[in-house]
Parts: structure tokens; C-alpha cells; sequence
């Protein structure tokens, strides 16, 4: 094959192109920082980068759900204890309220202040997160969940539970609806509850009332204590079937079918006490049922009989809905601790992660540096050697 001036030429040209395409590779790695920057360039180290990378993206959305979810459980927690405390206020009022000499102008202030944490409580149920969506509305978190009505509070939400993705395979609860945390609270002392009829005329008031093994197993019926004459009694069954009779003395307890019941004073003939199941009851309800109580006021020992008895169930319901509460900030301290474990071990991933992708696409920069002196030499000499040989002729010769 005849070698002509013009190949030489053609093939220097390629071989200088080369070498600058080389050069501005690594001045252009040595920019970046990065062993290369095109999935061309290293497609196997590419490959595992993008997909790092994506594991990558994942986990930080976890993490953004997580910080999300505790920051709403955070003050849903620092929401109910305000709620505790106001309960405990409440309940302080009522035990004021319990003292039989109490004039009617104490009862009336009593309940000014249980109506103003009355609607203290409402407001703390409506509580909004940052986003201003409503912590206790369930998925109707655009609703306002509680509006104040004459038997406490009525719900306007729902009773679902938002689930939050914090890992994969790993949701959490940002929160808990309004129902489960303010309406399903037990009444009584959480297995059953003893009421007075309305219409005593004595002044029997209920004490403790306790679970009683040594009286058989309570079997979840409904009976009625019924005062034949002042001091004596006799206990039935929601069929009238006779179940025990007695003789009452003031702050005797009657005991029968596993339940345990404390009177004190003196019932009047005719006079009923029943005991039934445990329900559930809103905590507005039994703000409300205490608020109602200090308003109707009334001298008589009758009257007095009756604000005693419902301030004895609403101590008993107060304390329900303490527990309840503390239970719900128990759940809500559980998650808060799920999160943080996994935010601790997203960051450990992070860290692994960035590792891994640096180890296959950081530049060794000394070793680049040293690349790039070989290449600027070669292709200075490259350049010299070309310039020397196009004046290269024969005729230089003759």
C-alpha cells in the first residue's frame, strides 16, 4: 500500500484528536470530581450507581415521611396531655363540688370554670398540625372534628387511621381519630357502673364500686337495688328473679354476682341504685353531665343527694377517661420510638449508600492529576513531532 503525505497527515490528525479527547476526559473528571460522568464512560459502574441511587432517593422518602408522621404523633401527644390537665382540673372542681356546704353562689362559679374548660377541651380536640390539618379528625383531616352542643361535643370526622410508610414493609400511624381518643371512654369502673334512679327521695349516695370475686364472678347482667323500707334492701335481676336481700346500714357495701357497691346515707323507701355493664361515653358527655348538675342547684338533702351522686359518677368517668388518655399517649409514645429506631437506621443505610457510590464514581484525584501531566506531555510532543514532520521534504536534500 502506498503511504502518502496526506495519510500520514490524516492519521497524526487522529491520533492528536485522540490524545485531546483523552485530555479534556480527565480535566473534565478532575471538575466533577467524579471518575466519570457518563453512563458510557463506565457502563457496569453506571449501572450500579443509578441503582444505589434510587435506593438512595427511597430511603430519604422514608425518612421525610417518618419526620412527617413525628412531628404530627409529637403533638398529638403534647395535645393530650393538656387535655389530662384539664381533666385534672376538673376533677379537682368536682371533688370541691362534692362538699355539702357549698352555698349555691360556690356551685354557680364551680360551674363557670367547668364550662370554660368545657370548651378549653373542645378546642384541644380541634387542634391543627402545621400543615393545618386536624390531628383528631380521622381521614377527615380538612373537618373540624368536635362542634360544642348541648350534650357536650358532637363528632364530625370519621374513624379511620392514616397510615404512614417509614420504611419498606413498615407503616406507622401519624395519629388517632377523634371517636377512638374522646367518645369510646368506659363509664363506671370500666366493667360495670351503678347509677341512682332519678326519681329517689332519699339520700343514698354511691361510694366505690369494685369488682368483687369473693361475691361470685360478675357475669355482665343488669341488676337494681331496691329499698323495700329505710335499712333494707333486696337485689334483682333484669327478670325481677330476686338475687339477695339485706339490711343496710350508712357506708354499708352490697355485695352480689361479683359486683360490690358502697352507699352512703340513707335511702328512703322505694329508693333504686342500678348496676350494668360498663359503656362507652364521651368525655365531653361527662363534662357536660357535671356542668348540668352545678347548674341545677337546690338546697334540699335530696338535691343535695343528687349533685353528690353525679359528681360521684363523673370522678368515676373522669378517672376512666384519664386512663383511656394515657393509654392513647402510650400507643402514641410506642410509634414515636418506632420512628426514631428506623431514622437511626435509614441514616446508618445513607451513610452505606453514599459510601458505596462514592467508592465507584469519586476520582482518585492524585492519580488523575498524574493522568493529566502524562497526557499534556504526550500530546505536546505529539504536536512537536507532527510540526517537525510536515517540514520534512526531500528537495531539502538535493
Amino acid at each position: 500500500m502506498r503511504v502518502t503525505q496526506a495519510l500520514n497527515q490524516a492519521q497524526f490528525l487522529a491520533e492528536i484528536h485522540t490524545l485531546e479527547s483523552n485530555l479534556s476526559q480527565t480535566q473534565s473528571q478532575i471538575t466533577s470530581n467524579q471518575s466519570f460522568t457518563t453512563a458510557s464512560q463506565n457502563p457496569t459502574a453506571a449501572g450500579s450507581v443509578n441503582n444505589y441511587n434510587q435506593a438512595l432517593a427511597q430511603s430519604q422518602q422514608y425518612v421525610t415521611n417518618s419526620n412527617s408522621a413525628q412531628t404530627r404523633l409529637s403533638t398529638e401527644d403534647s395535645t393530650l396531655s393538656q387535655v389530662q390537665s384539664q381533666l385534672q382540673s376538673l376533677r379537682d372542681l368536682a371533688l370541691q363540688a362534692n362538699n355539702s356546704s357549698l352555698s349555691a353562689q360556690d356551685r354557680s362559679a364551680i360551674a363557670t370554670q367547668a364550662t370554660q374548660i368545657q370548651a378549653s377541651l373542645v378546642g384541644l380536640a380541634n387542634t391543627q398540625d402545621g400543615n393545618g390539618e386536624y390531628l383528631f379528625g380521622g381521614f377527615s383531616s380538612q373537618t373540624q372534628p368536635f362542634t360544642q352542643s348541648a350534650v357536650g361535643a358532637t363528632y364530625n370526622g370519621d374513624q379511620g387511621q392514616r397510615q404512614v410508610q417509614i420504611a419498606a414493609g413498615q407503616t406507622v400511624a401519624d395519629g388517632d381519630s377523634g371517636n377512638a381518643v374522646f367518645n369510646q371512654i368506659p363509664t363506671g369502673n370500666g366493667t360495670f357502673a351503678a347509677a341512682p334512679a332519678a326519681a329517689n327521695t332519699g339520700t343514698g349516695v354511691l361510694g366505690a364500686t369494685t369488682v368483687s370475686p369473693a361475691a361470685g364472678a360478675y357475669d355482665g347482667g343488669t341488676y337494681s337495688i331496691n329499698f323495700t323500707a329505710p335499712g333494707t334492701y333486696e337485689v334483682r335481676d333484669s327478670a325481677n328473679a330476686l338475687v339477695t336481700s339485706g339490711t343496710y346500714t350508712d357506708g354499708d357495701s352490697i355485695s352480689c354476682r361479683g359486683v360490690q357497691v358502697t352507699l352512703n346515707g340513707q335511702p328512703a323507701a322505694g329508693d333504686s341504685f342500678s348496676v350494668a355493664p360498663s359503656t362507652h361515653q364521651s368525655l365531653f358527655a361527662t363534662v357536660q353531665n357535671i356542668v348540668s348538675a352545678l347548674q341545677v342547684g337546690g338546697s334540699t338533702s335530696q338535691a343535695t343527694a343528687q349533685l353528690n351522686n353525679a359528681m360521684a359518677s363523673g370522678l368515676n368517668n373522669i378517672d376512666q377517661a384519664l386512663s383511656s388518655l394515657s393509654n392513647v399517649r402510650a400507643s402514641v409514645g410506642a410509634r414515636l420510638n418506632s420512628i426514631t429506631t428506623q431514622q437511626s437506621v435509614a441514616g446508618s443505610q445513607k451513610i452505606q449508600l453514599q459510601s458505596s457510590i462514592s467508592s465507584l464514581q469519586s476520582l482518585d484525584y492524585a492519580s488523575a492529576i498524574t493522568t493529566l501531566d502524562q497526557q499534556n506531555t504526550t500530546l505536546s510532543a505529539a504536536l512537536q513531532a507532527y510540526t517537525i514532520t510536515q517540514g520534512l521534504s526531500l528537495f531539502k536534500y538535493l
